[in-house]
């Protein structure tokens, strides 16, 4: 059949059709199709002048900086909470962590809080053929609240959505202070049963508080209990000798098994998430002696040093497996910063000119910018173009902006889509962000922060960290006060009002944050 000069022109200009409509896909529709690998490295309370690319302290950070510097760095982003696991709970299920009451800081025994039923962000990506993984601090609880130790502990990380799971159960100060891996403590002897209290102590356990002889690190407040490692911890706990780790090495221990897990991904054909929650600087700081004194702030500056290392460590992994072009970085904390966090460790004497805050005041536990505010960067190597960002974003959003990554139609409740701007082809975040720090909380909106009138101390005296309560309400302009010393509130009564109304739609339910326009 001969094919007309006509037919030849139709088939050309369909060509170049198909052509100009593949070129026109937006570059985030364009790596849905890729699924790119995705590591979430999660630090534990390291404040905004923590990272050396902020500008704000003088601990240098070069391995968080070359993400910086080569990625996103956000300068308005924030955890969810002031403290830990409400935090944690947040950046999994894309659910403000108020609306959850028992998202608090937990003890050791506490039963899971995420619903199993409930959708969460490595669940989402499972559905996309992810393969994830958490390696290392949990801290969202464990079982359903009677916890056998020494048999498989479940429900845990493998029920909402993790297909590996190497942690910590809770906090590195908390008992139990040994490993779990996919419900089983890690290296336990059947003859030397684990057993946990955080009410009584066991007959003829030393603790803290009445054998301070046996002490290689002195308690300041709340840390007396069990004595692990010359260590007092939190609750009290007895057996399980061969199980229990060695703080000074749980730093490589964590990015032993962190490499190891990139290694095997790299031979397989699925994409993955690695969620890589650290326990640097959380307390107690316990830096390898390779890293001891390396900062001149004591054991929580070594402790940064050497979590900076770590991710040295686990980026070179990503390139020595050729990963790099198609992994997704993203760096942040689950809170801002504290100093004397429960024991001696020299963290304010040894502080000089170092400003773990930033700009900002307060610090975790505190309503104020410092404890919420926190570092955040996203790195693609040759995708995302280097820049700053002032959009404002939270870690509530990242389950959204990633189901959208990858091509999942998956929403959390309080999550908003703000993949562009995680990438770095936008400026606009959120407008509004309901933040909380130990049960209290406060709206961020636009450049405006309110905080409602609570009860109690003003300072917190065992950390010495304003905390953000007040008789009245506080009203500030984070443009022109972001260090929060001005108080608005009393000459600015109609911004107060709008605020107070978006605040309570909010808290209350009868508005969602996509609905609400600020004047």
């Amino acid at each position: 059949m001969k094919i007309s000069d006509f037919q030849i022109v139709c088939f050309t200009v369909f060509i170049s059709l198909v052509v100009l409509s593949c070129d026109s896909k937006s570059n985030s529709e364009e790596l849905a199709e890729k699924k790119p690998n995705i590591v979430l490295i999660y630090l534990d309370d390291l404040g905004y002048g923590d990272v050396s690319a902020y500008q704000s302290g003088t601990l240098q950070t070069p391995n968080m900086d070359r993400l910086a510097n080569e990625g996103i760095r956000f300068t308005n982003a924030y955890a969810s909470s002031a403290t830990c696991t409400p935090s944690r709970y947040a950046l999994l299920t894309g659910t403000y962590p108020w609306r959850n009451s028992n998202a608090k800081i937990l003890p050791g025994t506490a039963p899971l809080i995420i619903d199993t039923a409930q959708m969460t962000l490595p669940k989402m990506l499972k559905e996309q053929g992810y393969q994830t993984a958490v390696i290392g601090k949990w801290h969202l609880g464990l079982g359903t609240g009677q916890v056998d130790w020494n048999q498989e502990i479940s429900p845990g990380p493998n029920q909402v959505g993790f297909d590996h799971a190497h942690i910590l159960a809770a906090t590195q100060d908390r008992v139990p202070t040994v490993y779990i891996e996919n419900g089983r403590v890690v290296n336990l002897d059947p003859n030397d049963p684990i057993l946990v209290d955080y009410e009584k102590n066991f007959e003829g356990e030393p603790t803290g508080l009445d054998n301070p002889e046996l002490l290689s690190m002195k308690w300041h407040h709340g840390h007396n209990n069990s004595i692990v490692n010359g260590i007092p911890r939190i609750g009290f706990m007895k057996g399980g000798q061969s199980a229990k780790w060695s703080d000074i090495d749980m730093a490589d221990h964590f990015l032993e098994k962190g490499k190891k897990y990139i290694q095997e991904q790299a031979k397989s054909e699925n994409p993955f998430f690695l969620f890589f929650p650290m326990q640097q600087p959380h307390v107690p700081r316990t830096p390898h002696p390779r890293f001891e004194g390396k900062s001149g702030m004591g054991p929580r500056g070594d402790a940064i040093l050497e979590a900076d290392w770590v991710i040295g460590e686990l980026y070179k992994t990503l390139e020595e497996e050729g990963l790099l072009e198609n992994t997704l970085i993203i760096l942040s904390s689950d809170n801002g910063p504290v100093l004397n966090d429960g024991y001696y460790d020299d963290a304010v004497e040894k502080l000089g000119d170092h400003t773990p805050a930033g700009p900002f005041r307060g610090g975790k536990y505190s309503l104020f910018e410092a404890g919420t505010r926190v570092p955040t960067i996203t790195y693609w190597k040759g995708k995302i173009q280097p820049g700053v960002s002032d959009a404002m974003v939270t870690q509530i959003d990242l389950l959204s902006s990633l189901a959208a990554l990858v091509g999942s139609g998956e929403q959390g409740p309080d999550s908003q889509n703000l993949l562009e701007t995680f990438l770095g082809e936008s400026q606009k975040g959120r407008e509004v962000f309901v933040l909380e720090a130990t049960s209290r909380t406060a709206l961020r909106a636009g450049d405006w922060v309110i905080i409602p009138p609570y009860p109690g101390p003003e300072v917190q005296t065992q950390v010495n960290i304003e905390l953000g309560n007040s008789k009245d309400y506080l009203l500030f302009n984070l443009q022109e006060d972001p260090g929060q010393e001005k108080n608005l509130a009393a000459e600015n009564p109609e911004k107060l009002e709008e605020l107070k109304k978006i605040y309570q739609e909010i808290r209350s339910g009868e508005n969602k944050v996509e609905q609400l326009e600020l004047k």
